[in-house]
């Protein structure tokens, strides 16, 4: 019976935290003043994923976290890595952490995945019985791919009236959806938001299409170590949720890695589960960063270890019914000084030229000065990078009173 692999000394909660942001691209460094392309494209190969969403209340959420990390960078450098042709591809789309963007070298550890959704596996059931009943229209659609390039389902859509939610689609939108989660043609490029979808080989660089197979389970292992290293410090159900790993095959692989040492494990103060860090990590002597954080940013994503790590309780109200709302709508964290101290009720009102300040609400024991100037800075920096020349204080809250006193403090407009 082999023996169980050691378990290092035990590391405090406030190592594990300064492990994890230093590990998520969050250090005490101010950003360079210019933000070239190459420091978007390094950020995002930490991180290893940006999730897509919909929800456009303040900017689509992929666009937040390097602005969360960066500042002020311009978003054609995210698009240009995500959509453009060519070399300055860096990105391609799939089912990472839900929908997302992930670098381009990611993509031969993504095909188990795909092969898995053409077999019907992985993939919502509606999805799946579509692919069995439906191959002579997911032929068709491929073939039309093939002769006219990138396009988009409504270019194609048979049917009449509008499309509805996704269970409401048309074919042709359910064979595209089908061909992307097995891999057959992936996002070319977005009009809006509707995605454009092409062959493969004539999207992504031809040294990634033609990468030598890779087998099932070096893959799974390869995205397990990955989320390690972009999480610093996690436990198994936090790595494999990175990625949206199943348990058996994730525990089976993380063993296998510390088995070769490519990981070790580790207990922190007060989890009840072992975690897994790389070897011979160096923990911040502090990490002074502060950011607004998107709700789907990956150091926030899984709740529950967002609770271990800063015990900040966290659930998106979006479809909660307005008189049930505790926060707001679209409740943005506020990371300072190595807690969550506070989250802000936002939303960009762009035909009024301004961010609107709904909500303030401090976490225990609250934001000293220092932290409410670093949050009326990082709120009108927020609107600069938007374009919306005014920030409105929307909030009667004796928290906000104090984000006005801030505002005039630092020289800020406000309304």
């Amino acid at each position: 019976m082999p023996a169980e692999p050691p378990i290092h000394p035990p590391l405090s909660l406030k190592h594990a935290r300064r492990l994890a942001l230093a590990a998520q691209g969050f250090t005490s460094r101010q950003p360079p003043a210019t933000i070239k392309a190459a420091h978007v494209t390094q950020l995002i190969e930490r991180l290893g994923v940006l999730q897509i969403d919909s929800v456009n209340a303040l900017v689509r959420s992929h666009y937040l976290p390097l602005f969360s990390r960066l500042g002020h960078y311009p978003r054609t450098l995210l698009e240009q890595a995500a959509w453009s042709q060519g070399r300055q591809r860096k990105l391609f789309e799939y089912w990472g952490h839900e929908a997302s963007l992930l670098p381009v070298e990611l993509y031969p550890l993504m095909r188990w995945r795909m092969q898995r959704a053409a077999q019907g596996e992985g993939i919502y059931q509606q999805l799946a019985k579509f692919g069995r009943e439906h191959q002579t229209v997911i032929a068709r659609v491929l073939q039309t791919v093939r002769e006219q390039g990138a396009l988009g389902a409504g270019s194609i859509s048979t049917r009449q009236d509008r499309a509805g939610p996704w269970w409401d689609w048309s074919a042709e939108k359910h064979a595209l959806e089908w061909l992307f989660a097995a891999g057959e043609v992936t996002v070319a490029g977005r009009r809006g938001f509707e995605r454009l979808y092409d062959l493969p080989e004539r999207v992504l660089p031809s040294a990634i299409v033609n990468h030598p197979a890779i087998s099932e389970s070096d893959a799974q292992r390869g995205l397990l170590l990955h989320a390690v290293k972009a999480l610093g410090v996690a436990t198994e159900k936090d790595v494999r949720d990175y990625f949206r790993q199943d348990p058996t095959p994730a525990k089976r692989g993380l063993a296998e890695l510390v088995e070769e040492g490519a990981v070790q494990l580790v207990q922190v103060q007060g989890w009840k589960q072992p975690a897994y860090t790389l070897p011979g990590l160096t923990v911040p002597r502090k990490v002074a960063a502060s950011a607004l954080l998107s709700p789907f940013d990956s150091l926030i994503w899984e709740r529950a270890r967002t609770e271990r790590l800063f015990d900040f309780h966290y659930r998106l109200e979006i479809y909660t019914p307005a008189h049930k709302r505790v926060y707001g709508y679209y409740v943005l964290p506020f990371l300072h000084n190595e807690r969550i101290a506070a989250r802000i009720d936002l939303r960009a009102e762009r035909a009024a030229g301004r961010l609107a300040v709904h909500a303030v609400h401090e976490e225990q024991p609250g934001l000293d000065d220092e932290g409410m100037h670093a949050l009326a800075l990082h709120l009108r920096q927020l609107a600069n990078w938007l374009e919306l020349p005014h920030v409105l204080i929307n909030c009667q809250r004796a928290s906000a009173a104090r984000l006005r006193e801030a505002f005039v403090a630092s020289g800020f407009d406000h309304l």
